[in-house]
């Protein structure tokens, strides 16, 4: 048997758990704590896609230790939540182990491929604990291209979209990552083996660094964020700055603003996850999604002023809801 363990069964995490516990020849176990742990112990994993849903059993525990050492590890908790659970992905992992990282914004490996040597991202990782735990070589980074949400503990709402992309952390093909595209589409996935994860992560970032926290401040979906001119020019200015940062970096960006714009606008009122997160009361990916681009842009001599804005009224809101 193939062991997967997938590590936060929050709405990625159990939707990617719930799809490949179906696939012969896969033992899945979660780890999971809280309410969440409870749930799934006592009725299962569930997952609703449109009006279909099922329930899988699923192995679940809040002690690494108790589920053993995993052949593919799937990292799918916040931001913040990362250095908590570093030492208990380590503990999962035996020598060959490969570790899946499904997270929102840049992780702690993004510059491992970049062609730009000497970058760092110290705001996701201050004193290299996470990397000392789970080095790049270990990672096979993912963007996810789907939206879920959880209804309740262990129970995951499926809206849109199927596509994993994956790639090495540092870069290249390999014959892992091809295999584990295949396993990914097996289990209904629409996975994809890429080169450079990293161009995939930032085009990703470039288009929801900006809605995400406007959505989290206003409580808009992002239907509300592009109809308003103003708000709208806002974002384009940020996603100027951004397109910059990556051109320098090796990773630039085709379209326009304009063009990412009707892409968003297609999806409707859709709340962006920090939404969910600020109405859950959960913490926000603040470091992930606006520091880490503004780290890389002062280490590139780039000038980012509207994205500086940002990040301020962002990490103000944040602290005042802390605080409350």
């Amino acid at each position: 048997m193939f062991k997967v363990c997938i590590v936060g069964l929050g709405a990625i995490g159990g939707w990617m758990a719930a799809h490949l516990q179906r696939v012969e020849g896969l033992e899945v176990s979660a780890l999971a704590r809280g309410e969440t742990l409870a749930a799934v112990r006592a009725r299962g994993l569930r997952l609703d896609i449109g009006e279909d849903c099922w329930t899988a059993p699923l192995r679940v525990s809040d002690d690494a230790a108790e589920l053993g050492p995993q052949d593919l590890v799937i990292l799918a908790v916040k931001g913040p939540a990362i250095a908590a659970v570093a030492a208990q992905v380590s503990q999962l992992c035996g020598p060959d182990t490969r570790v899946l990282t499904a997270l929102n914004g840049l992780p702690w490996w993004f510059t491992a491929g970049l062609a730009v040597q000497g970058l760092s991202l110290k705001c996701v990782d201050p004193e290299g604990y996470i990397a000392m735990l789970i080095p790049p070589e270990r990672v096979i980074g993912c963007v996810v291209h789907a939206s879920c949400f959880a209804e309740a503990p262990g129970h995951i709402r499926h809206v849109m979209g199927k596509g994993l992309l994956i790639g090495e952390a540092k870069g290249g093909a390999s014959a892992a990552v091809d295999a584990l595209a295949t396993l990914l589409g097996n289990a209904g996935f629409e996975a994809k083996a890429v080169e450079s994860i990293q161009r995939d992560a930032w085009y990703k970032l470039w288009g929801n660094m900006t809605t995400n926290p406007v959505s989290a401040l206003t409580r808009a979906t992002t239907d509300r964020i592009l109809a308003d001119d103003l708000v709208r020019e806002f974002t384009t200015a940020i996603m100027g700055e951004a397109a910059e940062v990556g051109e320098r970096m090796g990773c630039p960006i085709s379209q326009t603003p304009q063009d990412r714009h009707a892409i968003t606008r297609s999806l409707g009122a859709f709340k962006t996850s920090m939404l969910q997160d600020i109405e859950a009361g959960r913490a926000l990916e603040v470091d992930a999604l606006l520091e880490a681009p503004r780290e890389l842009a002062q280490q590139l001599g780039v000038a980012t002023p509207m994205l500086d804005a940002l990040l301020g009224l962002t990490r103000l809101m944040d602290s005042c809801r802390a605080n409350s």
